[in-house]
């Protein structure tokens, strides 16, 4: 079955950065748009940013514009998110999902930021 796995989250101080990593698999990676989305505490879903099957467009929430950076390696079925001046409001958990198919989505990997 289709296997999306997260990882490179943790406990992080404000201003840090972080690289969050998607593998998938059993999955046509290189044809698909990605997207990252995120849960804090409490409340819904948000998308994050998403990046189309060559990278070659990008976009991003307004909360975390100039400061997060989508990108992937088709080569290694992965997705990237570079997260820079890391701030309290982005602790959540992180998921990489297939773009519009929500039943393809990770299993998350927690972000948290705090002094």
């Amino acid at each position: 079955q289709v296997q999306l796995v997260e990882s490179g989250g943790g406990l992080v101080q404000p201003g840090d950065s972080v690289r969050l990593s998607c593998v998938v698999s059993r999955f046509p990676f290189s044809e698909s748009s990605m997207t990252w989305v995120r849960q804090a505490p409490g409340k819904g879903l948000e998308w994050v940013s998403s990046i189309t099957p060559n990278g070659g467009s990008t976009s991003y929430s307004d909360s975390v514009k100039g400061r997060f950076t989508i990108s992937r390696d088709n080569a290694k079925n992965t997705l990237y998110l570079q997260m820079n001046s890391l701030k309290p409001e982005d602790t959540a958990v992180y998921y990489c999902q297939v773009a519009q198919l929500s039943k393809y989505r990770g299993q998350g990997t927690q972000v948290t930021v705090s002094p």
